[in-house]
């Protein structure tokens, strides 16, 4: 187990969305699967309590713990994308597997979970600064996908 672990809050899907992930993303991995050793007052003997998971390079655990708390944008992934290419599959695979768009590369996943899907050149022209930040940013705001191909042509204007 990792010294540091981000803990997800699901209703009782994180099995699914860990499998989910890891299939998605690079330096991804399923890690242990603890079932409960009995019954109790939400659940039964052999129900999936929790699921350790790397996503991205990230160590992470799953918490079936009911429908209780939801997730929110207050936390998010942020996944780096080299070209379009890769910034269209991650988006394809979570808005369309019953997932939803939202603004400027940020989408949610089935299960609510908030993702960032930031082109490297978005970042680079933004730390640029100055005249080519704005620009970039300018046309980042109506997006929701991130278009490279604007992106970078806003860089060069």
């Amino acid at each position: 187990m990792a010294k540091n672990t981000i803990v997800l809050w699901y209703d009782k899907d994180a099995e699914a969305a860990a499998r989910f992930y890891t299939q998605t993303f690079p330096d991804s991995a399923m890690g242990r699967v603890f079932r409960a050793p009995s019954d109790y007052p939400s659940g039964k003997k052999g129900d999936v309590l929790t699921v350790e998971f790397t996503v991205a390079g990230v160590h992470c655990m799953g918490l079936n713990g009911g429908p209780e708390f939801k997730h929110s944008e207050a936390f998010s992934f942020q996944i780096a994308t080299d070209d379009q290419a890769e910034t269209d599959r991650y988006w394809n695979a979570i808005v369309g597997n019953g997932g939803q768009e939202s603004a400027c590369g940020w989408c949610k996943d089935r299960w609510g979970v908030s993702w960032q899907i930031t082109p490297r050149v978005l970042t680079e022209a933004l730390a640029a600064g100055g005249e080519e930040a704005r620009r970039a940013f300018q046309a980042m705001m109506p997006m929701k996908k991130i278009d490279v191909a604007t992106i970078e042509a806003a860089r060069r204007s």
